[in-house]
């Protein structure tokens, strides 16, 4: 079995807690895209973890991680990482964490430019997380980056980066008019940080394939969600990488591998870090009401998530995109137990023409978002383990989502607990 567990909307769905959740039933969880520039929470009988670049799975004792080599790594966040859940008790070595030889490093030079660019940008800034994402990745199409396979030979590894820094600190030093980066400092990082994973470094290709062809089962899993896809989401307030289903075999480095399942993560309201059009948001009193009882703070960062009503044209939009229309999860059902409305954008109004087709460019930073609002349930529901166990106008809320999206769902979450869950 080959799964991909994908973000529908923004990201922050609670990908993370169902990998955890579901992973019991894999041997392998894959990352396939992006870097520490999200996060994934995960709330089970170890604790309370934020994993910015481990895979989730890490977090279960006899489950195979690997990062693909679709990732960028920031090598001192991860070092920062491993030691923060070793400490924990979580365990981590090579036998059980495998590191894409192909996978990019997040130098901190990248980390640098991505704020001296959202600095110029001011009041046009894109929201970046600033740790350096869109720098990496334009670096590495532009074939100037070191790969983890580098930290296997750092004397080689130092004459690429002295060649790399005499290009970058044109833009540095000329550009921003910042001091040079200095091919000492870098190389003195990347031996601190990057000695720690030589062990972990290999041919995830290789490993990957062998393991599926001796009948392993193999977890993707995404970073962010498909709104902000790089092709296909609300460009340019996108991340810098490809989230979609799709694209999990290739990025995870089994390119000529296909999933047989793609479950698509979504929540029961909507919520959006960063800049961008967000149709359906809410303001004032009721989305402070909202953003406190989901707990709707970035877990990478810390900010305060924009939040609204469930939204149907984007989250259609991204049931599409990642081919998961019959295997959804909807998780944080239990936050709206508070509501006597629930609000729910079920169109956007375009050109003063009603549409639940997603839109892009102008039309989406212009659109407005058409609201009902559904009865609530006003009870606790964290203690239902079925559907049939919960209240009736959360039952008849699954059902209307269902019908609005024209989809299925089979898991829906009721807490942050991994038991916190049922499979309908």
């Amino acid at each position: 079995m080959i799964t991909a567990i994908v973000g529908i909307n923004w990201g922050d769905e609670g990908k993370g807690r169902m990998v955890d959740l579901l992973s019991e039933k894999y041997d392998i969880v894959s990352r396939y895209q992006g870097g520490n520039n999200a996060g994934h929470t995960v709330v089970n009988e170890k604790g309370k973890f934020i994993l910015n670049l481990l895979p989730s799975g890490i977090l279960r004792d006899t489950t195979v991680n690997v990062m693909g080599t679709g990732m960028v790594i920031d090598i001192e966040h991860l070092y920062n990482e491993v030691k923060s859940l070793t400490g924990a008790g979580i365990k981590i070595t090579p036998d059980n964490l495998k590191i894409s030889d192909r996978a990019t490093i997040c130098m901190p030079y990248h980390k640098q430019l991505d704020i001296l660019e959202e600095e110029r940008l001011a009041d046009k800034k894109f929201g970046s997380t600033r740790r350096g994402i869109a720098p990496v990745y334009a670096d590495k199409y532009y074939k100037k980056t070191l790969r983890m396979h580098d930290l296997l030979d750092l004397e080689t590894a130092k004459e690429k980066l002295a060649d790399i820094l005499e290009w970058k600190n044109l833009t540095i030093a000329n550009g921003y008019g910042k001091d040079p980066v200095k091919l000492e400092d870098m190389y003195n990082w990347l031996v601190k940080y990057g000695t720690f994973f030589k062990d972990y470094v290999c041919d995830t290709t290789y490993y990957l394939n062998n393991a599926i062809d001796e009948g392993k089962s193999v977890m993707f899993e995404a970073q962010l969600g498909a709104l902000r896809d790089i092709d296909f989401g609300i460009y340019p307030y996108t991340s810098s990488s490809t989230v979609l289903a799709a694209y999990a075999p290739i990025g995870a480095g089994v390119p000529g591998r296909k999933l047989d399942c793609s479950i698509g993560i979504m929540k029961a309201y909507s919520s959006c870090v960063g800049e961008g059009p967000f149709t359906c948001e809410l303001f004032g009193k009721e989305g402070d009401e909202l953003r406190e009882a989901g707990g709707e703070y970035g877990a990478a960062t810390g900010r305060p998530r924009r939040v609204g009503g469930f939204d149907v044209p984007a989250s259609k939009y991204g049931i599409l995109l990642q081919g998961a229309k019959d295997c959804i999860a909807l998780t944080k059902l239990d936050v709206l137990s508070y509501l006597d409305k629930i609000p729910i954008c079920t169109k956007y109004l375009v050109d003063g023409v009603e549409t639940d087709v997603f839109p892009q460019g102008k039309a989406l930073a212009e659109a407005k978002p058409v609201y009902e609002y559904f009865d609530g349930w006003k009870t606790d529901i964290s203690k239902c383990r079925s559907f049939e166990e919960l209240p009736v106008q959360a039952q008849k809320y699954i059902r209307y989502i269902e019908k609005l999206t024209d989809c299925k769902i089979k898991y829906v979450s009721v807490g942050a607990s991994r038991e916190d869950y049922f499979e309908m």
